[in-house]
């Protein structure tokens, strides 16, 4: 497939994404990195594919960043994928012959990779957490799931990789939302950095909480959560004051999670905020279109302080 083709059919695929809200199923651009292991991100994630244009050496970069371009007047990073995810690639093999311009929390930055393949789409129920044990680059794959001759592909945790390349987030000292100590919130999301964030922005704010690692185990325990209440005749809305979900998810995603949150009424009065990487407009449509009550954009520690303090506490 050649580069235009492949920026042609992103583009195309655009409006048929925005239908998959509540269809637990996602759309992923495959790659490689000049090995036969095959990698993948969320099309939504994806502005564009070109062949890698002239890079800009820039002094002090991180580790990781090759240098920058002026891609259509905005000076974005370049960052090597191969410097961060270890591969059997043998000596001299070229994996940074195409760039995949990404959006991701409002910042745009490019990856270099060897090769492009081609946008599938799959169910989230068939996408798996990784298990350890399968490779040192676990830490930097958010899910696994296989192709129809049974290849398996590794779907980037871009949170991840970012932090590696600019540093975690610093929290800032955020005033306390005044909720009732005997109340809490619930969280899922499937990334190592995320969750890290979500928890040190709830400790600051002083908000007790419970969480999940992906939507199928945070349906899970919320479920069981209801159930417990209903047999110690509580209602769960006294306790359970708010439920903050990403957006993709390995097993339900976070439109499917919503929509059976708001078809249950048990859960009735508890708001359901979504917390995404996936900023467009788009993505906030989508969210709406399943009841959701807010959508926050990752990661402004203080944007998000805001928008839960009041729902805590209202």
């Amino acid at each position: 497939m050649s580069n235009s083709s492949q920026h042609g059919n992103l583009l195309e695929s655009v409006d048929a994404r925005t239908k998959l809200a509540g269809s637990n199923k996602m759309e992923i651009l495959l790659f490689s990195l000049g090995t036969r292991e095959i990698f993948g991100i969320n099309v939504f994630k994806v502005r564009e594919v070109s062949q890698t244009p002239k890079i800009t050496k820039t002094p002090n970069m991180p580790l990781g960043v090759e240098g920058v371009i002026s891609l259509r007047g905005n000076i974005i990073p370049v960052i090597a994928l191969s410097k961060f995810i270890a591969t059997d690639a043998p000596p001299g093999a070229d994996a940074t012959s195409t760039m995949i311009v990404t959006e991701f929390s409002k910042h745009t930055q490019a990856f270099l990779v060897h090769e492009v393949d081609r946008i599938i789409r799959v169910d989230w129920d068939k996408v798996r957490a990784p298990e350890s044990m399968l490779s040192g680059n676990q830490a930097l794959i958010t899910a696994i799931t296989e192709l129809p001759d049974g290849k398996l592909v590794s779907i980037l945790d871009v949170e991840q990789i970012l932090a590696s390349v600019i540093g975690e987030k610093v929290i800032p000292e955020l005033p306390p939302s005044g909720i009732d100590p005997d109340t809490f919130m619930f969280f899922v999301d499937d990334s190592v950095v995320a969750r890290k964030e979500i928890v040190s922005v709830l400790d600051k704010i002083g908000v007790k909480y419970n969480q999940a690692n992906n939507g199928l185990e945070a349906w899970e325990k919320l479920q069981a959560l209801a159930n417990r209440a209903m047999h110690d005749g509580e209602s769960l809305h006294d306790k359970l004051k708010l439920i903050l979900v990403d957006a993709e998810m390995p097993e339900m995603d976070g439109y499917v999670l919503t929509k059976h949150i708001k078809s249950d009424q048990r859960f009735k009065g508890i708001p359901v905020v979504m917390h995404s990487s996936l900023s467009s407009n788009a993505n906030r449509a989508m969210g709406a279109s399943v009841g959701v009550d807010a959508y926050v954009a990752k990661f402004d520690p203080l944007i998000l302080a805001d928008t839960l303090t009041p729902l805590l506490t209202g």
